[in-house]
């Protein structure tokens, strides 16, 4: 499964959902430094707020998202 992250710093739910995805060995992409905000608001464009994660070129959104996503695929596991 291919997941990325798009981040920055200073983000606690970015930091939450590296941590709840980190045993999928997500790609983090980190806003102002491997993406610019032209780049981000392009592939996003109804984004208004980070992180946003991508599955298998799937987006599926922010934070909320991804635990509403976990819940579905992976209704057994604890993250």
């Amino acid at each position: 499964m291919k997941i990325i992250i798009y981040s920055k710093e200073n983000c606690p739910n970015c930091l939450k959902a590296k941590n709840i995805l980190s045993k999928f060995n997500p790609i983090i992409l980190m806003l102002g430094k491997d993406i610019t905000r032209d780049e981000f608001f392009n592939k996003f464009p109804n984004a208004n707020q980070v992180p946003q994660i991508v599955i298998n070129d799937k987006h599926i959104g922010g934070y909320s998202d991804i635990e509403n996503w976990l819940a579905f695929n992976y209704p057994n596991e604890d993250f």
